[in-house]
């Protein structure tokens, strides 16, 4: 079974602080070099300082970002700018995205979790992870002993929702409100009523849990766990390195967005982008699509369109750079014949996507992008659509490709089947900021409202 618990996180005192807008940020894998720069600046105790530190020339083994942030966060707490709430508690979270006139949003729960491997088949994850992001992970979770930011998971509901479960927190004010420069509103509600939590930790009993964004923390997580376990004589399974922190969101929520991750090229000879054109012509049809305005917003914003119209019936890609300014739209001539140079032992549910075929006949067969050393050497990834375009504009990148997103059910199926999708393909919005909440990984996580542990 999942074992869901509250936990007693950290969390800003406002009257310290100020507004809590001013020290959230998203989870540190989608903030750019610029952006980072920019929390830095926004308040001395924005959460960066934590989550993602800068470096320093003068870093050495034992002085670094990680332990400039293990020092910040002792310090923090010495002088009440975190506090430790005084009951076990899950935090409800609620999502508001502006969209329209009305907007729209979606409610999740924060909870400690108990790690699981990944063969018990109970917590799943859907992408490949890399190996650089989780040792500097790693390194931070050592140093400061928290989890700093949540992991999302999502998971199939069944014939009761968690809304249902949660109704009555809903009508109730939130203990914590904060809204991201994307202007979505995030609301924190503290739960610790015993009924509550039972109803909560049962619900959560049968469920699969599905990783959806943050597998190098899980990755990260479990390697902090069997440091720890080594070190012990003894383990009761119930210490608090036994858990992390996730953010859980049902896959049947209509408000649970994916957005498409897509691909940046460089450092591919130039002689193979000199071919690509013909060698896309023997799997796919290749039109181009015109440019309707000197503005490259407004042409991205059309050329988008067509590919998802294409999309809706078909595998699409699109392709800015194949030849200057230009943007091509490719869609195959025979699906299953291309489906079918995918590796054999993959399950269809992983032949199925999109982005399979890019990586294994474009990146792969094409461009020689052929493991991942060549991924990490030639690919970067972004789902900002604008910004990827004027990247291979200003010459920084080679090419752009643009996907259609994978839909939840397609993610769900491949998980299911044992199989983990490329990496970064999908980008779940909105993400719960880092900064709402922080869980500290000292003492026990409790079954019910024992104190466990003092601050490190």
């Amino acid at each position: 079974m999942v074992d869901v618990r509250p936990f007693r996180g950290l969390r800003y005192d406002l009257e310290r602080v100020g507004s809590l807008s001013s020290v959230i940020t998203p989870p540190y894998d989608v903030i750019t070099a610029n952006q980072q720069r920019g929390y830095h600046q926004r308040s001395p105790h924005n959460i960066i300082r934590l989550e993602f530190g800068e470096d320093s020339p003068e870093d050495v083994p034992g002085s670094s970002k990680y332990t400039r942030a293990a020092t910040t966060l002792q310090a923090w707490l010495r002088e009440g700018i975190l506090f430790r709430e005084e009951m076990p508690s899950f935090y409800v979270i609620e999502h508001n995205v502006p969209c329209g006139n009305n907007g729209k949003s979606h409610w999740g729960l924060i909870a400690a979790v108990r790690l699981e491997d990944i063969s018990s088949g109970r917590i799943l994850p859907t992408e490949v992870t890399m190996r650089e992001p989780a040792i500097d992970r790693l390194n931070l979770l050592r140093s400061c002993r928290a989890n700093l930011s949540s992991v999302m998971v999502i998971f199939n509901e069944g014939t009761v929702s968690l809304r249902s479960v949660l109704a009555d927190v809903q009508n109730g004010h939130p203990s914590a409100r904060a809204t991201d420069d994307a202007g979505v509103t995030h609301n924190l509600w503290t739960v610790h009523d015993e009924h509550t939590i039972g109803l909560v930790s049962r619900f959560f009993a049968d469920k699969v849990l599905y990783i959806a964004d943050g597998h190098h923390r899980y990755k990260t997580a479990c390697a902090y766990r069997d440091e720890q376990r080594s070190g012990k004589l003894k383990n009761g399974g119930n210490e608090a390195f036994d858990f992390m922190m996730m953010t859980l969101l049902s896959a049947q929520d209509s408000c649970l967005t994916l957005e498409p991750m897509h691909r940046l090229i460089k450092g591919v000879q130039p002689e193979k982008l000199d071919d690509l054109a013909e060698k896309l012509a023997d799997y796919f049809i290749v039109e181009e699509i015109p440019r309707h305005s000197p503005d490259l917003s407004q042409s991205l914003s059309k050329w988008l369109g067509a590919l998802r119209e294409a999309g809706s019936s078909n595998v699409a890609f699109g392709l800015y750079g194949l030849m200057p300014g230009r943007f091509h739209l490719l869609v195959p001539h025979n699906t299953p014949a291309l489906r079918d140079k995918l590796p054999a032992h993959q399950p269809m549910a992983w032949r199925n996507l999109d982005v399979s075929l890019l990586h294994g006949v474009i990146l792969n067969g094409m461009l020689g992008i052929y493991d991942s050393q060549r991924e990490r050497a030639c690919l970067d990834y972004s789902h900002d659509a604008e910004a990827v375009a004027v990247s291979v504009s200003d010459g920084a990148h080679q090419l752009a490709v643009f996907l259609n997103p994978p839909t939840v059910s397609n993610i769900l199926a491949v998980a299911d089947a044992g199989a983990r999708m490329p990496q970064k393909s999908s980008y779940f919005y909105p993400k719960t900021p880092a900064g709402l909440v922080i869980n500290p990984l000292w003492g026990d996580v409790p079954s019910g409202f024992s104190h466990e542990g003092s601050a490190p």
